[in-house]
């Protein structure tokens, strides 16, 4: 990289998710190769054919935030300010001492307000149109996550959400580290969030018949690249990064745990739900990611997969990564969080970018559980089951989302 480019570090993360509510737990299920997938609590699935996913757990939004702001917020929005909170006391940022016009927030979301829609729905039929929450419009507007974030900080800098389905929050995150390039901000909380586990919305993946449905054995479920996936588990939470420009990391003393060195992001131009069937797409995003970065495929050390456990896509991203990587793409570890996490949509980037920050960091690389019988067409080293004690200096991190969305991000240990 030369000098002359603006540097964007990461200082803080928070994160609450299927495998617990800190980073420390996600990342302590994450190597012991535990499942957080489970029976749906949220509401009675039983007629459905799928009845379970990730939910996040045994967790108080009111010791986080006030009652009457829970209460105007739909959950996506509940699970980000959460979140938000514990990566801004990770990064230890003072905020009464730092030019809030510099701090903004950019966030990724799917569609997180479906269990507040399908609420109020039921609310209008039963009782009648003008009995729905009055604050029901600002709470299910994709950008009310970042909006409650930016008020409950008093972030009054460059502001901005992206929805781009599963790719949202890795692009999200990207977007934001361009902006501090571009001196937008000196500091952005960035990442995703996404609560649509509901009647609605476990119905709209049924129908397409894209959930899995061993629900006799949950923890099983999620089985990237392995011949007997059926189908990916969906679930939910929130992942937030607070990222800044690495002199005012250096100015306040922060400690720095990575540098985003890279990011890209593509369109399939193809079809609304299945991804291009050679993987020119994603291998267009990864290409110009490592473009982006300035560095050599023979650079990267790790791939933390979007690995969904769908038929498809897990085949089509092994064919990407042979595109982009070609003889060297048999000698990268590769893993998907998903077959722990579940995919939780548009907050499930943001999951991997902690996931791809702590192997850094941790120099452990967590495997890719239920992968017992790896499919023929899904041949690289998927880091089968055990995870693996390696040092690890740069990792690229995948997400590919419903209409052909591509994003992905280089993520690099910090050398001052």
């Amino acid at each position: 990289m030369t000098k002359d480019r603006v540097r964007v570090v990461v200082t803080g993360m928070g994160v609450l998710c299927s495998l617990g509510n800190s980073v420390d737990e996600l990342w302590t299920g994450l190597k012991a190769g535990r499942s957080g997938i489970g029976p749906i609590t949220l509401f009675d699935a039983s007629p459905f054919p799928t009845v379970i996913a990730g939910e996040v757990r045994n967790f108080d939004f009111a010791s986080f935030i006030n009652t009457k702001d829970v209460r105007r917020m739909a959950r996506f929005s509940q699970l980000s300010v959460a979140a938000a909170i514990m990566a801004i006391e990770d990064s230890k940022l003072d905020l009464q001492s730092t030019d809030m016009e510099s701090v903004g927030v950019v966030l990724g979301a799917g569609n997180g307000s479906v269990p507040t829609i399908q609420d109020n729905c039921e609310i209008m039929v039963s009782k009648g149109a003008m009995r729905i929450n009055p604050f029901f419009m600002p709470m299910i507007l994709p950008n009310m996550a970042a909006a409650n974030i930016a008020k409950h900080f008093g972030a009054k800098g460059y502001n901005n959400t992206v929805t781009t389905a599963c790719a949202a929050s890795t692009q999200s995150i990207g977007e934001a580290a361009e902006a501090i390039r571009r001196g937008a901000a000196d500091v952005l909380i960035t990442g995703g969030t996404e609560a649509q586990i509901s009647e609605v919305g476990l119905a709209g993946f049924c129908i397409l018949k894209a959930l899995s449905t061993r629900n006799e054995q949950p923890e099983k479920a999620s089985r990237p690249f392995d011949v007997n996936r059926d189908g990916f588990v969906a679930s939910e939470g929130a992942a937030i990064l607070v990222i800044e420009r690495l002199e005012h990391a250096l100015e306040r003393g922060a400690n720095i745990l990575a540098e985003i060195i890279g990011f890209g992001a593509s369109s399939d131009a193809y079809h609304v739900v299945q991804p291009e069937e050679n993987g020119e797409g994603a291998s267009r995003a990864m290409r110009w990611t490592l473009k982006n970065a300035r560095i050599s495929p023979s650079e990267v050390d790790y791939i933390n997969a979007h690995g969904t456990s769908t038929p498809f896509n897990d085949v089509v991203e092994t064919r990407a990564i042979k595109n982009v990587f070609g003889d060297f793409a048999n000698k990268i570890p590769i893993s998907s969080s998903k077959s722990m996490v579940g995919h939780a949509l548009g907050s499930s980037g943001g999951i991997e970018a902690i996931a791809s920050i702590k192997t850094i960091t941790d120099g452990y690389i967590h495997p890719t559980i239920n992968l017992d019988n790896p499919d023929p067409e899904c041949d690289l080293d998927y880091v089968p089951n055990v995870g693996r004690e390696q040092p690890v200096d740069t990792v690229l991190s995948n997400s590919f989302g419903f209409g052909g969305q591509n994003a992905c991000l280089l993520f690099r240990k910090y050398i001052g």
